[in-house]
């Protein structure tokens, strides 16, 4: 069985975006990676692809996508990027069958340069230790 990590936030623009960008950087090729949101903008975050190609990581390719029953299906785990209660919006509404973990990170839409860095840098980090976790459970 592969495992699939997902990624959902609201508008999949910003946040679980990077997470897929990082993720696909950083994680062992076997793991399968996607990102969508309940309610998706028709584009990328700007300042968010600004702030990533500063480091180094294109997210040319990437496009903001409605979550859906198969994506979650087909997921082993999905992470919750910062929409933790109930309303209805919030992913966290579909997590019935498949685990779910939630980082609780803050929305960069409309944040300066500087704070997006900031939400940036804690989506690398906690991406990192995702893949560790991930790697000490197999």
């Amino acid at each position: 069985m592969s495992i699939n990590i997902l990624f959902v936030c609201v508008e999949n623009a910003g946040r679980s975006q990077m997470a897929e960008a990082f993720f696909r950087k950083f994680a062992p090729k076997q793991y399968g990676v996607q990102s969508a949101g309940t309610v998706p903008s028709s584009e990328l975050n700007e300042a968010v692809v600004s702030l990533m190609r500063e480091i180094g990581v294109d997210m040319t390719g990437q496009l903001p996508k409605l979550l859906s029953r198969p994506m979650l299906d087909d997921s082993s785990t999905v992470v919750n990027m910062g929409c933790i209660d109930k309303e209805s919006s919030c992913p966290m509404i579909y997590s019935e069958n498949v685990p779910m973990i939630n980082w609780n990170i803050p929305d960069p839409k409309g944040r300066s340069y500087d704070d997006v860095r900031k939400i940036r840098d804690q989506i690398k980090e906690s991406i990192l230790e995702l893949i560790e976790s991930l790697g000490a459970a197999r």
